[in-house]
């Protein structure tokens, strides 16, 4: 018998079946008024969820194409940033600024290490020509499981006075507080398939009124992202071109649950997911890779087994026990696997992924105390 699949892995990730039926409905016009009617209740939840006045706009495009969105819409030719760099997804930021023609320059930290927000502060006190058009930060960076201090650093661009914030939330909307008005964000940019709980083909872009005085004067050439024509049909609840009417069907029903939940309540799931899973795999004395819990992102766990091959490890758990976690990624490929807790997953979820991880460690012989993880897991469910 073919062994389900369950996907524990930093997204796609899985969907509540209210979700996945509501998407299965047959599609309705966009131009029509019950478009118009579902645009807007998505709109309010939008807002709640990113806990926000400012207009949240919805791309059909994976999270790259909202990260394209965040700078060709703000920004010019030839604009500086500051690019904070800790893993794949600032690197990528990086790669995404300098192919537009930003004069980019980044602030590192090795991978699985914090961003340090003093030299996010230093950078930007010494700009005293206020040369600094754009500070890029990725709160949850993902391939590593490092959640950066986005509080702090957001506090000093706002010192700044004339740098925008241009947050990569991919990873952590939904799944840590992340105040879009609090701690006055410029523009943040998520995708649906993380923690909206549903599957991929949505961008999201949340836009300040800074940001949109910055677009007056941006000068990058832009059509299907352009996130004027989005703001303005927005205003109308409708979007400038065809949206995936059946993902927005999704999108509500799982904004929906979400607000049934709460945001606290759903913040702390996702915490003691994160918590249970660090202390099983520290119980299987397997070496967590980002080892300070308090910048531990709560969307995705990486280890770094000394004593199995991670990529036997990983192939070992989906062809045998049917979980499905991730690789490495770049030049951790093959020295790193990552767990991801984020979406529709539940206490279970981890207990099963945990029990697969130690069936497949004693199937290769790794040393270990079998039930460790699981009963470690076992504690802090039960609070104990």
């Amino acid at each position: 018998m073919e062994n389900p699949l369950l996907l524990m892995i930093p997204g796609p990730t899985p969907v509540p079946e209210p979700v996945l039926f509501a998407s299965a409905r047959q599609p309705i016009s966009h131009r029509s008024q019950d478009f118009r009617d579902l645009m807007a209740d998505i709109t309010v939840h939008l807002k709640w969820l990113h806990q926000t006045q400012n207009e949240v706009l919805i791309l059909a495009s994976s999270g790259t194409g909202a990260m394209e969105a965040g700078i060709i819409n703000f920004l010019s030719p030839g604009d500086r940033v500051l690019v904070g760099c800790n893993g794949k997804f600032g690197d990528r930021w990086t790669l995404v600024c300098e192919q537009f023609g930003l004069i980019t320059e980044r602030i590192t930290a090795p991978w699985g290490k914090a961003l340090d927000p003093k030299r996010f502060r230093q950078h930007l006190e010494a700009d005293l020509d206020k040369q600094i058009k754009a500070v890029i930060v990725t709160h949850s960076e993902t391939s590593t499981g490092v959640l950066n201090d986005l509080e702090t650093i957001s506090r000093h661009i706002k010192a700044h006075g004339q740098a925008l914030s241009i947050i990569d939330a991919v990873t952590s909307l939904g799944i840590c507080p992340v105040p879009v008005d609090e701690w006055g964000l410029d523009v943040v940019v998520s995708a649906s398939q993380k923690g909206y709980r549903m599957p991929p083909g949505l961008g999201f872009v949340c836009v300040s009124p800074k940001a949109w005085q910055a677009y007056e004067t941006a000068r990058f050439p832009r059509f299907y992202f352009d996130l004027g024509k989005c703001r303005t049909d927005a205003a109308t609840n409708t979007t400038p071109f065809t949206p995936p009417v059946n993902l927005f069907f999704a999108l509500q029903m799982s904004l929906t649950l979400m607000k049934a939940e709460g945001l606290s309540a759903m913040f702390a799931h996702q915490q003691r997911l994160m918590q249970a899973t660090r202390a099983a795999l520290h119980a299987l004395d397997l070496p967590l890779f980002v080892p300070d819990h308090y910048v531990a992102s709560p969307a995705v766990t990486a280890i770094a087994p000394d004593q199995v091959a991670p990529e036997t490890l990983r192939f070992k758990l989906q062809q045998q026990y049917g979980v499905v976690i991730a690789a490495g990624q770049d030049h951790m490929r093959g020295k790193l696997v990552r767990i991801g807790h984020l979406g529709y997953v539940c206490d279970r979820s981890i207990v099963t992924t945990i029990a697969a991880i130690e069936a497949a460690l004693k199937d290769l012989d790794y040393p270990f105390q079998v039930g460790a993880g699981v009963e470690a897991a076992h504690r802090i469910f039960k609070g104990s």
